[in-house]
């Protein structure tokens, strides 16, 4: 008799113990391997507005898919004028935000926010993040060739090849790559083509421009007033987007006082509820007078705030 069976037993029953006490701590050993993989996974999964470096090789999670809390982007003199108001701060606080800086800006304090330094010449862009200008824990980096003075010629009549070169810069060194395109870009590549807006979508910018991108904003701001057609114009161009990129973040402009007659609270909120279900979010600009918005009416925080307070 082998020394390893009790009196009583045969060789069969413990070979069938010796089996299932095998499966059970396999059955155990899987059910840890699974809480192991599950908490990294939450661990590197990472929010939206996580302040952890971001990965150059891989995009920025959209919560778009997920429908979440929206994201919103302000300038750093637009959020220090709109969280003077404790319910908007909250509100933000517990928001994806961007804040958006000039070279050389410090981000505000007390202000949980992704700091984004703003570019409108992609040649500059790449000199101040190859010349080591970026301050660390900087969130990305954002490219805004428009039709104007501040980005060079070569880069108006060819912004996607301008945005390609920044955007490779920008991943090399770890930032993320946002990029907005202004819509008189038209008015330069497709000149007499009718509605700006609609030979801004013909030319397919947005969709070129989104395979570089980890985040695409559509300055839709000269819309806001005409709901139907901001929303017409928001949607084209994040179709656009998405089947360029899969899961590219996605944000719209929106303006409390740009040039023209004056817009309320009421078309801010009327283009959000319109767009909210195909964007992760908004650029809520308050542009101040001056060289890049000499015919924008006086600043409205006013109209800012009380369009997040509703939202909130």
């Amino acid at each position: 008799m082998s020394p390893h069976l009790r009196y009583g037993q045969n060789v069969d029953t413990v070979l069938r113990q010796r089996h299932d006490g095998r499966q059970l701590r396999l059955a155990e050993l899987v059910t840890v391997a699974i809480s192991v993989t599950c908490l990294l996974a939450a661990c590197s999964g990472g929010p939206f507005g996580s302040h952890l470096s971001p990965s150059p090789s891989s995009a920025v999670t959209s919560p778009a898919h997920a429908r979440g809390a929206l994201a919103w982007l302000l300038t750093r003199a637009a959020l220090l004028q709109v969280i003077e108001d404790n319910q908007v701060k909250e509100l933000l606080n517990g928001s994806p935000l961007y804040e958006l800086l000039q070279p050389g800006q410090q981000p505000l304090a007390g202000i949980a926010a992704n700091s984004v330094i703003t570019f409108s010449s992609a040649v500059a862009l790449q000199r101040a993040v190859e010349g080591g200008q970026i301050p660390a824990g900087t969130y990305g980096v954002l490219y805004d060739p428009e039709a104007w003075s501040y980005t060079p010629t070569a880069e108006q009549r060819d912004p996607v090849a301008a945005a390609a070169k920044a955007a490779a810069v920008a991943h090399a060194h770890g930032l993320r790559f946002v990029v907005a395109p202004a819509l008189n870009l038209a008015t330069l590549l497709a000149p007499g083509s009718g509605s700006r807006w609609q030979a801004f979508l013909k030319l397919g910018l947005i969709g070129q421009l989104a395979k570089v991108a980890d985040v695409v904003e559509f300055q839709a701001q000269s819309l806001e007033r005409d709901t139907a057609t901001y929303a017409s114009f928001v949607s084209a161009a994040a179709s656009q987007a998405t089947a360029a990129h899969p899961g590219v973040t996605l944000l719209a402009g929106l303006s409390t006082n740009p040039p023209g007659a004056a817009v309320t609270t009421e078309h801010l909120l009327s283009a959000i509820q319109a767009t909210r279900s195909v964007v992760d979010g908004y650029w809520l600009n308050v542009p101040g007078q001056g060289p890049r918005c000499p015919t924008c009416n006086a600043p409205r925080p006013d109209i800012a705030i009380q369009t997040l307070q509703q939202l909130g």
